[in-house]
């Protein structure tokens, strides 16, 4: 079950982005879609896992709010399903804080995640900082060579393909644009909060758990040893073949 967009105030800029906003609790569905509105965005809402997927299809929102704990089928299977259609940012609502579940969303497609209890505050910060990645991506594609080799790994920008010796990858939206930020000065260390800013629009480093999860998540898809930890500073881009032997 879906809802249609909502008015939006007066004033707001023309160019509004649309937002989805799936929660099965209707007190915090409607808090979230209050608050987003009122900060001049679009909002459709849905409240269950088939509805979601309708709205998405329906609406084509420019990013998704998205609940773990959904009736119908829950936000992982949301993600894929959305992500299989058309990539969009996902920012999801967890009340999990265990690591490997975090992983598993993260790796189905999802951007970025606020643990509940959540200020609204932080809410529409991730959301404008996912935002403007996404605008980010898109000037970024415009300044790089089409594409990118670092050693036996290629990087695709214009079809957003990724193969490590030969064989395709297959990353979601933000991990691409993570590993672009680091193909881009391969071999060269590039601290936490550059990627934060880069990658996720942050301007400091409080979202690094997000980082350090996405870049496990891209370890275990191109290579564990082709991403270096460099402790205290950041993470580099291995160049050369890499043995994970």
């Amino acid at each position: 079950m879906s809802q249609g967009n909502r008015a939006t105030p007066s004033g707001a800029p023309a160019a509004q982005a649309t937002l989805l906003v799936v929660e099965d609790d209707p007190t915090i569905n409607q808090a979230v879609t209050d608050r987003l509105v009122a900060e001049g965005f679009r909002v459709v809402q849905a409240f269950d896992g088939p509805g979601a997927v309708e709205a998405h299809g329906q609406h084509a929102p420019d990013l998704v709010v998205l609940d773990l704990m959904l009736p119908g089928f829950d936000g992982l299977e949301v993600c894929r399903r959305i992500q299989g259609e058309r990539p969009v940012p996902v920012l999801m609502l967890t009340a999990r804080a265990d690591e490997t579940d975090l992983l598993v969303g993260l790796g189905v497609g999802a951007d970025d995640y606020v643990t509940k209890p959540f200020r609204m505050r932080e809410v529409v910060a991730r959301i404008r900082a996912l935002l403007r990645r996404v605008e980010r991506a898109r000037e970024l594609a415009a300044e790089q060579p089409p594409v990118l080799a670092v050693g036996d790994l290629t990087v695709d920008r214009g079809a957003r393909r990724v193969s490590v010796g030969g064989i395709e990858v297959h990353l979601t939206p933000l991990e691409f644009d993570l590993l672009l930020a680091l193909a881009a000065e391969p071999g060269s260390v590039r601290g936490r909060d550059d990627l934060m800013r880069e990658v996720w629009g942050w301007a400091d480093a409080t979202g690094t758990r997000t980082l350090d999860s996405h870049v496990k998540s891209l370890r275990a898809k191109v290579g564990s040893a082709r991403v270096r930890t460099v402790h205290g500073v950041g993470y580099a881009l291995e160049t050369g073949k890499v043995d994970e032997a």
